[in-house]
């Protein structure tokens, strides 16, 4: 495993994507940041870190026996790797935010970006991008994120974090492996925030409605069941869980 340590970079995600077009990358090479200057996350969004405190951080791995219609359930591993890290470290009340932000007693404090390139309908390759509020006690104007120290009052190692993250998206990557969807689709499922409880959504219209999370489907989309008893499936580009 290599990791490279970088004191600002714009992304982690591009940087690798483009250290991996010049070079043949180790599986699970690792570049961390202690600053982020154009952090992503899921539909554009720009993931705000204070320098030093948090991690960030990306992954780049080869699972290459999954088809592309298959590519959610590396979003499943990667969630349910950094759930299990987090629940090991004493982090409260954990959730997963449906396609797969972390929370902790309904706040967040991780994001992942996946990035998967297909080739012949196989998955080839994928760029794990991992925003963690580690040690950051302050966050200005966003009143739903919180981070590891605020929730136990203790500091964090940043570098056993990663460790713990890879060796956990090991160990499911042997579940993957083996065929054994059905178990990880279930294991998610069972940790997905609001599951079977009123909530509001709002489309891309920008119009608000309610509904019931019914859980998702093997592609990745999420089952709301609506008015009616209409149980309807939405991309994560279609649909906005609101707080």
């Amino acid at each position: 495993m290599t990791i490279i340590k970088l004191d600002a970079i714009d992304s982690t995600n591009s940087y690798l994507k483009r250290i991996s077009l010049e070079n043949e990358l180790e599986n699970y090479t690792i570049v961390i940041a202690a600053e982020q200057t154009s952090g992503r996350g899921q539909m554009g969004a720009v993931w705000s870190s204070e320098p030093y405190k948090n991690l960030t951080f990306s992954i780049y791995t080869r699972i290459q026996y999954i088809t592309g219609e298959q590519q959610f359930y590396i979003s499943i591993v990667v969630s349910l790797s950094i759930f299990k890290t987090l629940r090991l470290l004493g982090i409260p009340n954990l959730k997963i935010k449906w396609p797969n932000d972390i929370l902790s007693a309904n706040y967040k404090i991780c994001g992942i970006l996946i990035e998967n390139v297909i080739k012949h309908n196989t998955l080839y390759e994928s760029v794990i991008g991992i925003g963690l509020n580690v040690n950051q006690i302050k966050f200005e104007g966003l009143p739903n994120v919180s981070s590891m120290k605020l929730l136990t009052g203790k500091n964090f190692n940043h570098d056993e974090i990663v460790h713990l993250i890879v060796q956990q998206i090991k160990e499911y990557d042997k579940i993957l492996a083996k065929g054994d969807y059905q178990s990880l689709f279930d294991e998610y499922e069972s940790h997905l925030f609001r599951k079977d409880k009123p909530s509001t959504f709002k489309n891309n219209e920008g119009e608000v409605f309610m509904g019931f999370i019914k859980g998702i489907t093997p592609l990745g989309k999420l089952k709301v069941l609506l008015e009616d008893d209409i149980l309807s499936e939405y991309e994560l580009k279609e649909i906005k869980l609101m707080y």
